[in-house]
């Protein structure tokens, strides 16, 4: 199974997190992030709700994926060529074996730092839109039952996916958009609980 670390900016918007985090639920590949990672998320969704949420949030995503946290990166932040703000986030990467960062801010994992180590760095299009041409009804399952799953807007598949363009997926939002009728319809079971990567009380 593909393992991705996924950069903070990647977790920050509310939908976009809930759906990578879902399509990892799936077991369509394996997330990866590192105390660092989940600390600069704490801080800035600290910023738009209450301490108390942004940290439930949190160790909510730790508890769902215990495997997921990379330990014993710290050593290798100096070696790392990138951009310096950045750099805990590509030695994470190396640490925790991964196949592949996805981030908004690609421009500051360039080739020559992160080719080295195997490591393909992706936007978020990039890498949903692969999810969606390898598991194509895996995907449409996913993106069906978060939209089921919401006690508020959006409350269906449509809705979502202008919440993902928004929030950093565009082309993959279209792209699906353009699919949709031709995926069979599963049954989406009333009341399913929201996932690790929804906010509490959302």
């Amino acid at each position: 199974m593909q393992r991705v670390v996924l950069d903070t900016c990647v977790l920050f918007p509310n939908y976009l997190r809930d759906t990578l985090l879902r399509m990892a639920e799936a077991e369509l590949y394996e997330p990866l992030w590192s105390a660092d990672i989940l600390e600069e998320l704490r801080r800035n969704i600290a910023e738009k709700v209450t301490e108390e949420k942004a940290k439930a949030l949190v160790e909510t995503m730790a508890g769902a994926f215990p495997d997921s946290l990379v330990r014993g990166y710290e050593k290798l932040v100096p070696t790392m060529t990138n951009d310096p703000k950045d750099r805990h986030v590509l030695a994470a990467a190396v640490g925790g074996q991964a196949h592949a960062v996805v981030t908004l801010n690609v421009k500051d994992f360039p080739a020559a730092a992160a080719d080295p180590f195997g490591i393909e760095v992706l936007r978020p299009d990039e890498f949903l839109l692969d999810l969606l041409d390898l598991t194509p009804v895996d995907v449409s399952a996913v993106l069906r039952a978060q939209a089921g799953s919401y006690r508020r807007e959006p409350r269906d598949v449509h809705g979502l996916l202008d919440r993902l363009a928004a929030g950093g997926a565009p082309q993959f939002a279209a792209e699906f958009r353009r699919r949709l009728e031709p995926f069979p319809v599963p049954a989406t079971p009333a009341g399913r609980p929201a996932g690790a990567g929804a906010l509490p009380g959302g």
